[in-house]
């Protein structure tokens, strides 16, 4: 009877413990799964990258349940198993699936991009154009709002890839992604209300990015919403320029400049950094198009159309006026040979000169802001047209039914 009695204890023993590691293995899988679906060098199809999103998002409390269980039924059978051999492999092995369950989550509150990978820039610091150590050919992302400068430099945002600012009392969300090159500033306030913006993961290439009030999860390079409570909305495109510190400098004396956060200087990516991500895998296939990936372009909408523009094609021309969704638009290379603008010529024709362009229209001479510094219209200023740097694979991926200026 006693050997009966073992038995069925010997029973009730196992199956608490596979209870123990469905549910240990649960908490993990909340963790791993959305870890081994959103990660870099990875193709994400829709579908799954939902079902990652969905799992991250329900993934606390999952985890949290199946930790709170494993703890209860370890401490529910402590006494269970009869011999006294038998007891301590049971205690143990249920120990390690409460430590295996915790765990699970306790990281499933973690954000591993911003605490593995890279790491937010959570007050950022500014400094003076003229006390800035950027380097003269250094790219900058820079904007210009309520009458005061900014530039961000990529080698600082490259890293951080999103800063929560406010430029003259204007709220400003300015991102970075190196794999896809892309640096665009956008207006954080939706719907009459300031989002604060993380690193949140990738998708074919493009950064994700999570906002802390409402964990919806938004495109870097379009300002959609994929996922999330906010799943459809755009955010809006703040104009900003992507040129040299030194041109900026020039322009902006009076400037601010977005300093290294000294807590990750040391981890910022090289002034080689283009060379180091045109070597990585593409997970878009750019075949069909005869376009390399790593294509740099600049792309430009008008009036719900999309262009893109060969930035080697740009560089070699200085100058070129064409048309996008039946618009004309004016794309001028600066003076330094890096920066580069679009604006809009609706009503006049230009021609490039040594030191700007001319207008044919009235011969007043303008410069690389797009402003007329002599001649009849002098003082006027085109409107400028947004435009930013992307590679191929990317701006292809997220515009489809782009057209590609052939020169």
């Amino acid at each position: 009877m006693a050997g009966v009695v073992v038995e069925k204890t010997a029973v009730r023993a196992m199956v608490w413990l596979a209870a123990g590691v469905v549910l240990a293995a649960g908490a993990l899988w909340c963790v791993g799964y959305p870890m081994h679906v959103i990660r870099p060098f990875r193709p994400q199809d829709p579908v799954r990258l939902a079902r990652a999103l969905w799992v991250h998002d329900v993934g606390p409390l999952i985890a949290g349940a199946c930790a709170v269980f494993v703890v209860a039924l370890t401490w529910w059978t402590w006494r269970s198993v009869a011999s006294r051999a038998g007891r301590w492999a049971f205690r143990t092995a249920m120990i390690v699936l409460c430590g295996l369950s915790v765990v699970g989550a306790y990281y499933t509150h973690v954000n591993f991009y911003e605490t593995k990978m890279f790491h937010p820039y959570e007050s950022p610091g500014f400094e003076s154009a003229a006390a800035s150590k950027a380097e003269p050919k250094d790219m900058v992302l820079a904007v210009k709002l309520g009458g005061r400068a900014r530039a961000y430099p990529i080698l600082t945002m490259g890293y951080h890839h999103v800063v929560n600012d406010t430029v003259a009392g204007v709220p400003i969300a300015m991102t970075y992604c190196t794999l896809c090159h892309s640096g665009i500033a956008w207006d954080p306030v939706v719907n009459g209300r300031r989002l604060h913006f993380r690193l949140a993961g990738i998708n074919n290439g493009n950064a994700l990015l999570r906002d802390e009030e409402t964990s919806s999860v938004w495109q870097q390079s379009t300002g959609e919403a994929i996922h999330g409570p906010l799943k459809g909305t755009h955010l809006k495109m703040i104009h900003s320029d992507e040129m040299s510190f030194a041109l900026w400098k020039r322009e902006q004396p009076g400037g601010d400049v977005l300093r290294p956060d000294p807590r990750w200087v040391k981890e910022y990516d090289g002034r080689d950094w283009e060379a180091q991500v045109e070597k990585t895998p593409v997970m878009v296939d750019t075949k069909r198009s005869g376009i390399e990936p790593h294509r740099l372009m600049l792309g430009v909408e008008r009036g719900g159309s999309y262009k893109a523009y060969p930035m080697m094609t740009l560089m070699a021309a200085k100058f070129v006026q064409d048309k996008v969704g039946g618009k004309p638009v004016l794309i001028v290379v600066g003076p330094d040979s890096y920066s580069i603008r679009a604006f809009d010529s609706s009503e006049l024709s230009f021609t490039p000169v040594e030191d700007g362009m001319k207008d044919e229209e009235t011969g007043s001479t303008w410069n690389f802001e797009g402003c007329a510094v002599s001649g009849r219209l002098a003082g006027r200023c085109l409107m400028r047209v947004d435009a930013f740097k992307e590679y191929w694979f990317d701006w292809m991926n997220h515009h489809p039914e782009t057209t590609v200026f052939q020169g």
